[in-house]
C-alpha cells in the first residue's frame, strides 16, 4: 500500500443502494469486454458475480491507462501510481464516488483479497509497454522478449496467474494446494491467448514465444512475418502441450474450491481449452483467420455448467 495511506479517520461505509448501482456498473463493464470470462461469471452465485466484475471491471481500468498510446511509457506509469493511490486510499475506507472503487473496496474487504495482489494485477497490465521508448528496435526487426521459458511463465504469471489467485479468493479454497494449481491455469489461459494471437502480435512487433524454443525448433523472428503455419506448428505444439498440463492442474483445482463456485470455475476451464484444441485441430493455422469459440458453444457449455451448479 501506498506509504501516504494511513488508517481513514472515519471508516467509509457505503450504502446498500450505492453498492447496488456501483456493482450494476462493474458488471456492464464486464459483460462488454469480457468475453470468455463473463461466461464464467455468469454461473456465479450473485455476491461472488458481483465481485469478479469489480475485479475484472478493476483490470479493464488499468488496462486502459496501459494502453494510452498518446502518453510516454513513464507518463502511462506515472499514471498507473496515482490511479493505484486513489485505489489504496478507498481500500484504506477513505470516501469515494468512483463506481468502480466502490465495489472493488467491498469486493476486497469481503473476500479478505491481499492490497499486494491488486497491486500485481496492475502493473501485470504494464508490462508488455516499451520501457524504454528511447531506443525503439529497428523498423521491422522482430526480437524474442524472453530467453527462457522461465522469463515467459514470470510475465505470463504478472498477467494471468495473479488473476487465479485473486478469482480463487473470491471463489473460496481451505486448502492451500489450491494457489500453485490457480496459478498453472492462469499460465494454461495465457499460453492459450499467446498462441491465438501470434499475427496480431507479430503486426505490434512483439514475440512472446522463448528464444531458446525458436532455437530448438530452427525458427528466427522472421519466420513469424512469413506467417507460415506449417513453419511454426511444431513450436506452437509445444505451447499447447504446456497449456494442456496446466488445465489438468485446472481440473484438480476445481474439487478444492468451494462447491458453489466449482462450476464457474469448470465453465471457464472449458471454454479456454475448448480454444486450444480448436487450434490444435487446425494444425496451429492461427493465420488465416482468427479462431474462437463461437458464442453457440460457450452457451452450450454454460447450460452444462448450470446442470452441475443444480445437481
Amino acid at each position: 500500500m501506498s506509504a501516504a495511506v494511513g488508517n481513514a479517520p472515519v471508516q467509509f461505509s457505503p450504502t446498500s443502494s450505492q453498492l447496488d448501482v456501483a456493482y450494476s456498473v462493474c458488471r456492464h463493464i464486464a459483460r462488454s469486454a469480457a468475453r470468455n470470462f463473463y461466461y464464467g461469471f455468469a454461473i456465479l452465485p450473485r455476491p461472488k458475480r458481483n465481485s469478479l466484475s469489480a475485479v475484472y471491471a478493476f483490470m479493464r481500468r488499468c488496462d486502459d491507462i496501459a494502453d494510452d498510446n498518446s502518453l510516454s511509457f513513464q507518463e502511462r506509469r506515472n499514471k498507473l501510481a496515482e490511479w493505484l493511490d486513489t485505489v489504496h486510499r478507498a481500500l484504506a475506507g477513505y470516501p469515494i464516488d468512483d463506481a468502480l472503487l466502490l465495489a472493488l473496496a467491498d469486493t476486497q474487504r469481503r473476500y479478505h483479497i491481499p492490497i499486494g495482489l491488486l497491486d500485481q494485477l496492475a502493473y501485470g497490465t504494464a508490462a508488455d509497454v516499451e520501457q524504454d521508448p528511447s531506443a525503439p528496435e529497428p523498423m521491422g526487426v522482430l526480437v524474442p522478449r524472453y530467453r527462457t521459458f522461465d522469463e515467459l511463465r514470470q510475465y505470463c504469471y504478472g498477467v494471468a496467474s495473479v488473476v487465479g489467485l485473486v478469482c480463487i479468493k473470491i471463489f473460496g479454497y481451505r486448502d492451500p494446494a489450491a494457489e500453485p494449481l490457480a496459478e498453472h491455469c492462469g499460465l494454461a489461459f495465457q499460453l492459450t491467448n499467446i498462441i491465438r494471437d501470434v499475427k496480431e502480435d507479430v503486426a505490434m512487433g512483439r514475440v512472446y514465444f522463448p528464444e531458446e524454443d525458436l532455437v530448438e525448433f530452427g525458427l528466427s523472428p522472421t519466420d513469424f512475418t512469413a506467417l507460415n503455419p506449417g513453419r511454426l506448428a511444431p513450436m506452437l505444439a509445444k505451447q499447447a502441450e504446456r497449456a494442456r498440463e496446466g488445465y489438468r492442474a485446472g481440473e484438480e483445482l476445481i474439487p478444492l474450491v468451494n462447491e458453489d463456485s466449482q462450476p464457474a470455475l469448470w465453465v471457464l476451464i472449458t471454454i479456454y481449452r475448448r480454444l486450444l484444441e480448436k487450434m490444435a485441430a487446425r494444425q496451429f493455422d492461427v493465420f488465416s483467420e482468427r479462431v474462437g469459440v463461437s458464442v453457440r458453444e460457450k452457451l452450450t457449455i454454460l447450460g452444462k455448467g448450470y446442470v452441475k451448479r443444480l445437481l
